[in-house]
C-alpha cells in the first residue's frame, strides 16, 4: 500500500469509524455483541428445526412449512432477500468478529466463515434469480446448486449446523484457550 493510499484510508472518517466500531466490538463490547450475534443465528436455527418438525413429524406440505415466523408472515418466509439478509449477517459477523480469535480458536472460526461463505454464495444464487426472473437449470422455482441433489429445507438447516459446528468450536478455544497459546 503506498504511502498516498494510507493517508486516504486514514484520513478518511468513515473508514475511522468503521475500524473505531470494530475495535469495539471486539474489545469492551465484545461479549455483549456476540450474545446478540449468537441469539439471531440460534433464532434462525430455530427457525430451520421448526421447519423440519413440521415437514417430518406433523406430516404438513413443504409449502406449508414455513416455521414460526412462517406462521405470522408466511410472505416475508417466501422471500429471498430475508434468506439473503440472514446470510450476509451471517458472514459480516464472521468477518468483523475474527480479529477476536487467536491460535485454534481462529482456526476453527475460519473453517465457519469460509463454509458461510459458500452459503451465502447458494443465497446469492437463489437471490439473482429472483431479481432476474430466470431460474438455473429450466426449474419453475429458485434453485441453488445444493438443491440439486437435496430438498432446499433439509439443505439449509444442513448449511446452517455446518457453520454452527465450527463456530462453537472457535468459541471454546476462544474462552478456555489451550495451554500451549496462552499469553506467557
Amino acid at each position: 500500500m503506498t504511502t498516498a493510499t494510507k493517508r486516504i484510508i486514514q484520513s478518511n472518517p468513515i473508514s475511522n469509524s468503521l475500524r473505531s466500531l470494530i475495535y469495539l466490538l471486539n474489545g469492551r463490547w465484545h461479549k455483549p455483541a456476540m450474545q446478540i450475534y449468537l441469539l439471531v443465528i440460534f433464532s434462525h436455527l430455530l427457525e430451520h428445526i421448526i421447519q423440519t418438525y413440521q415437514l417430518w413429524v406433523l406430516g404438513w406440505q413443504r409449502p406449508e412449512c414455513l416455521g414460526l415466523l412462517g406462521l405470522v408472515c408466511p410472505w416475508l418466509m417466501r422471500s429471498e432477500w430475508l434468506h439473503y439478509g440472514h446470510a450476509i449477517f451471517m458472514l459480516v459477523g464472521l468477518a468483523v468478529f475474527r480479529p477476536s480469535f487467536t491460535g485454534k480458536a481462529r482456526f476453527w472460526w475460519d473453517m465457519a466463515f469460509v463454509l458461510q461463505f459458500y452459503h451465502h454464495f447458494e443465497h446469492a444464487l437463489l437471490l439473482g434469480q429472483v431479481i432476474i426472473h430466470q431460474n438455473l437449470f429450466d426449474s419453475p422455482i429458485p434453485i441453488s446448486i445444493g438443491q440439486i441433489w437435496f430438498p432446499r429445507l433439509e439443505l439449509h438447516l444442513f448449511y446452517n449446523l455446518m457453520v454452527l459446528v465450527p463456530m462453537l468450536i472457535a468459541m471454546y478455544y476462544h474462552r478456555f484457550p489451550p495451554y500451549s497459546s496462552k499469553a506467557v
